[in-house]
């Protein structure tokens, strides 16, 4: 792709760095924000800046927040002897969405994926554990996707609490394997999360 600016070039290759975003609509999307007042552009800008320098991770869950402690850690209604694994905040914001859950969040910040490179030192797996450890917890409900990658990681993470006698469970099967819970309908991940069920009886399906 030839470019009549290296000024052009540079907002290209460095738009077309983002996941799903190829040069030609890398392109389209620079163009677009040149024909936007120079105030949209400005106020974009910063907002990235500072979404990268203040953005915070809750010291309890891990979740995405603008404080120390996110607003579902901090909220005295939530019940906190229900603690539900993620893979991240997009999760959240499915499970979130569909009002059936009142528990509180764990994010691991990925899942367990030896062809990537991905081992269990590199996700949150022991601040969990830790925090497992400390009490105060008495159900933990596996909501990862329903992948060969998701599964890995509930067992991984199962047999790392099995002396713990924590309650586990899983999100029922209402979530096509293979698939992610941010595409989930909030109908049937509701119902997943209602309907979950013992992670014992789901390691013999």
């Amino acid at each position: 792709m030839e470019f009549s600016s290296k000024l052009l070039e540079n907002a290209v290759n460095e738009m077309s760095q983002l996941p799903g975003i190829g040069k030609r609509t890398a392109l389209r999307l620079v163009l677009h924000l040149l024909k936007q007042e120079e105030i949209r552009t400005t106020d974009l800008a910063t907002s990235l800046v500072k979404l990268k320098t203040e953005i915070k991770y809750c010291t309890s869950c891990f979740g995405i927040s603008d404080t120390q402690l996110c607003d579902i850690c901090a909220n005295p209604k939530r019940e906190e002897r229900m603690l539900c694994v993620v893979e991240d905040i997009r999760d959240i914001m499915a499970i979130e969405n569909t009002s059936q859950y009142r528990g509180l969040y764990f994010v691991l910040g990925g899942k367990i994926s030896p062809m990537e490179g991905v081992g269990p030192g590199d996700l949150n797996i022991a601040a969990l554990v830790k925090r497992l450890q400390e009490g105060g917890v008495e159900e933990l409900i596996f909501a990862m996707s329903a992948s060969m990658e998701g599964d890995t990681t509930n067992f991984y993470i199962f047999k790392q609490i099995e002396s713990l006698g924590i309650k586990t469970s899983t999100i029922a099967r209402g979530i096509s394997v293979g698939d992610e819970l941010e595409y989930a309908d909030e109908v049937t991940l509701g119902r997943s999360i209602l309907q979950r069920i013992p992670f014992e009886n789901a390691l013999k399906v």
